[in-house]
């Protein structure tokens, strides 16, 4: 297929929070197949669970973004080779070596014993105010005053940002989300001198923070420079920001269209982490991340990848292939799966390194909106809601002011 016919990568959705009908058609129909990227060059996509999975967990493929054949999907991409690479884009031994820095912090030992209740207090902070803004009986934009406010204060109290500053902060990470190219590089430019202030603090008066872990095992071994803990810092800050951001936003939605299924969720808020679990395979916010480029020769379904070309893990449609999960088009929150199948956080060795604090959060937030607010309902038809930060895309979703009346 000449390059002109090829689809352009990332597909267009027919709806802000719909995937691209493109990738079940592929799945279907030529799951190993290629598509062109903004710069006219060519990459694999590859939308079967099976082999996405076989590829994220190969090292036949690299993910360091300054690999031949790296496949960028926007011109910004193309500027970050030239940075210092962070674990995320690197290969083992260096990305396993990285990593090990700041596996303990994340595990879902200390996850639910150290940033739990940390979790559980921020959460209630801002839907109470949340609450207390609706009451003046008019719609309330719920992603601008809690949806976009819940991760970026949470992740800012897990680096060790003194309290009196995290609510300025966080405006500042809204900000990067935005469309405004000025006003995001401003609000970057802006949180990393904050970060490189807030690593000096550390070394000064290390605490029991992300940062002052870092500060304590790394810097003061010398493996690790000050400028590098900024970089990993900065890394755990924005790394996850938007996805949370779109999972909830998404997951409260998609719970308001299946009723039944919410009341059953009211009834059983034992159900969170099945929730959880069946939002992020259902709706794979993450869908972007999983490329890599090939490193040798390899087979893929019959399909020659020669070293060198870049390869794309539509994990997306890998999260609804027919052969892996039944009905996968259908959001079920009774559905039963191991959780390590599903795909919204990746796979293989590069999986998602905040997994267990991402999904203990979301477990939180979902169980406290609906039990303090069981008759939230939507003030706007559920087409008007469009993910922040899509695509050529903007918007978000209304609360009715009713509804924000605590049972």
């Amino acid at each position: 297929m000449a390059s002109q016919q090829l689809p352009e990568f990332p597909f267009a959705r027919e709806h802000g929070y719909n995937p691209s009908p493109l990738n079940a058609k592929l799945r279907h129909e030529d799951p190993v197949s290629k598509v062109k990227l903004y710069d006219g060059s060519q990459a694999w996509i590859i939308t079967k669970h099976e082999d996405c999975c076989e590829i994220l967990d190969s090292s036949k493929l690299s993910a360091d973004r300054r690999s031949h054949g790296y496949p960028e999907i926007h011109p910004g991409g193309h500027k970050a080779k030239h940075a210092k690479p962070t674990f995320i884009n690197l290969d083992d031994p260096d990305h396993d070596k990285q990593r090990r820095m700041l596996e303990s912090e994340f595990t879902p030992e200390t996850v639910n014993k150290k940033w739990r209740p940390i979790m559980e207090h921020t959460v209630d902070i801002i839907l109470d105010k949340f609450i207390q803004k609706g009451r003046d009986q008019q719609p309330i934009d719920f992603m601008e005053e809690f949806a976009n406010i819940v991760p970026p204060q949470v992740i800012y109290k897990v680096l060790g940002a003194p309290e009196k500053d995290v609510e300025r902060l966080s405006k500042d990470s809204e900000l990067r989300n935005t469309t405004a190219r000025d006003a995001a590089e401003s609000a970057n430019k802006e949180l990393n001198d904050y970060m490189k202030d807030l690593v000096k603090q550390k070394i000064q008066q290390p605490r029991d923070d992300v940062i002052s872990k870092l500060v304590v095992e790394q810097y003061k071994s010398g493996n690790l420079s000050e400028g590098d803990i900024t970089t990993l810092a900065f890394l755990v800050l924005t790394a996850g920001n938007a996805a949370l951001i779109n999972s909830i936003g998404l997951g409260t939605l998609t719970l308001m269209q299946h009723p039944s299924q919410l009341v059953q969720f009211k009834k059983n808020p034992s159900m969170a982490a099945q929730i959880v679990n069946e939002i992020t395979r259902y709706h794979t916010i993450s869908a972007l991340n999983s490329r890599r480029a090939a490193t040798e020769n390899m087979d893929i379904r019959g399909k020659q990848v020669k070293k060198g070309e870049g390869v794309i893990c539509s994990v997306q449609a890998g999260n609804r292939d027919e052969d892996k999960f039944s009905d996968p088009e259908t959001f079920d929150i009774r559905r039963h799966f191991d959780k390590e199948d599903s795909l919204g956080f990746g796979y293989g060795p590069h999986r998602c390194q905040g997994e267990a604090i991402s999904r203990v959060e979301l477990e939180i937030v979902f169980t406290k909106l609906f039990q303090k607010l069981p008759s939230l309902r939507l003030a706007k038809s559920p087409m008007n809601f469009i993910p922040p930060g899509a695509k050529h895309l903007k918007g978000s979703t209304l609360f009715t002011s009713k509804s924000l009346r605590p049972p």
